[in-house]
């Protein structure tokens, strides 16, 4: 065998090495999936993911159905087969590792961590809703159930189930007009929108769930275009009042925002 040769044959070991590396090695992502939905005007678990006391109730129709995304755990080995698999997928998203699970290095820290900001999402929910009217909590009290879903992505919902419960539109007619709304969003106790993240994925979600109408944080519309399903209409909204106004526009036929 000639020098050159061998030099050939020892540059191409060390390029298969170097594939065979990349290939197998663990990489610092997560594969995400459309998650599960739940309808907040409904049960969840044989319970209602709405109580209220202190103030009379409403029966509504139709459903507000947060969503959710599921990702690989923290401690998933993801490798460059995955990857570009899932850059190819409509019903995949590539994640670095850090946006999923920003906080914590096993699952029960993040799991721990996710409950704290499903707590905090729907107190801040609550106050959003009874501040939007008029009402004061210490003469109401909301309890929000909703079991093994975590996060703040589904205070925009929450606060409008509660406000659809409390007072509807305002004039004796549900918010959803009878439909299955969708949709996602942080909020704060002052009732401003806030991005969430994972958008293509959660409209993929309520699409499969039966929703035709999804309201999407104003900022997130381009993620929210990238894959919405068939049908699907995008409503977008900045405040738990713009929200609301939307969804009674929705039911009249009046003017609505678009993305």
């Amino acid at each position: 065998m000639s020098s050159r040769t061998r030099a050939l044959a020892l540059c191409s070991a060390l390029v298969l090495a170097l594939v065979l590396t990349a290939v197998l090695a663990p990489l610092p992502f997560a594969i995400a999936y459309p998650g599960m939905t739940a309808n907040v005007l409904g049960d969840d678990k044989g319970k209602p993911v709405i109580t209220i006391t202190g103030a009379g109730t409403r029966k509504t129709s139709g459903q507000l159905r947060m969503t959710s995304i599921v990702a690989t755990g923290p401690d998933a080995s993801v490798h460059l087969p995955d990857i570009i698999e899932g850059w190819f997928r409509t019903d995949e998203a590539v994640m670095p590792r850090e946006a999923v699970y920003p906080v914590g290095n096993n699952t029960e820290e993040i799991a721990e961590h996710n409950a704290k900001q499903m707590q905090q999402s729907q107190d801040t929910a609550t106050s959003a809703a009874l501040g939007q009217l008029g009402k004061s909590a210490k003469d109401i009290k909301v309890k929000l159930s909703l079991a093994d879903v975590g996060g703040p992505s589904a205070g925009l919902m929450f606060a409008l189930g509660i406000v659809d419960r409390l007072d509807g539109d305002g004039a004796g007619h549900d918010l959803t007009g009878g439909r299955t709304i969708a949709g996602t969003g942080t909020i704060t106790a002052g009732g401003k929108v806030g991005a969430v993240g994972g958008v293509p994925l959660k409209t993929q979600a309520a699409h499969r769930d039966g929703a035709s109408v999804f309201l999407v944080p104003r900022k997130e519309c381009t993620d929210a275009r990238a894959e919405l399903p068939k049908g699907m209409r995008l409503i977008p909204v900045t405040t738990l009042d713009g929200g609301v106004d939307a969804l009674k526009a929705l039911r009249t036929g009046g003017k609505l925002p678009s993305c």
